[in-house]
């Protein structure tokens, strides 16, 4: 993982990604949102819903990812980035190598079950085919204040 400067296109989609994790937090999720950009543009967003549908895979990337290949007409994502307010974990690192998403930008790193380069590097394993580009930092103050603040709510 490597901290990059990022451009407006990169704020502004992690910005609608941090509003996916607020609508989460609504409904009883851990806040973490996904955006799946191309070209500049929104295809697909999401907030978990682990709680919601109750489904243990609901986590964000994989709904923003499921909706983008709906909406594509493919699984492959080529061109694409995937913003997500919180690192991966094995799960969604492992769909997002699946999916061809060639870059992914990070919000804030999860020492405790991050798949991105905290705790595990998945897409460094040789069993990877597909190695996005990995970027962290963006927005990151705000993204774990609201993971913050929702923990310390609950406790």
């Amino acid at each position: 993982m490597s901290n990059h400067p990022f451009g407006e296109i990169d704020e502004l989609m992690m910005r609608i990604a941090l509003e996916r994790a607020k609508a989460a937090a609504e409904h009883g999720d851990v806040p973490i949102g996904a955006v799946l950009a191309r070209d500049g543009e929104e295809i697909s967003s999401a907030g978990n819903e682990r709680e919601l549908r109750p489904d243990p895979t609901a986590h964000a990337e994989l709904l923003a990812l499921r909706e983008a290949a709906s909406i594509l007409r493919g699984w492959r994502l080529p061109g694409t980035v995937l913003y997500v307010t919180l690192e991966p974990c094995a799960m969604c690192a492992g769909a997002i190598a699946l999916a061809r998403v060639p870059r992914l930008v990070i919000a804030a790193t999860d020492p405790k079950t991050g798949a991105a380069g905290s705790v595990l590097d998945l897409f460094s394993s040789p069993v990877v085919n597909h190695r996005p580009s990995v970027e962290s930092g963006l927005l990151a103050e705000e993204s774990a204040a609201l993971l913050e603040s929702f923990f310390a709510d609950r406790r």
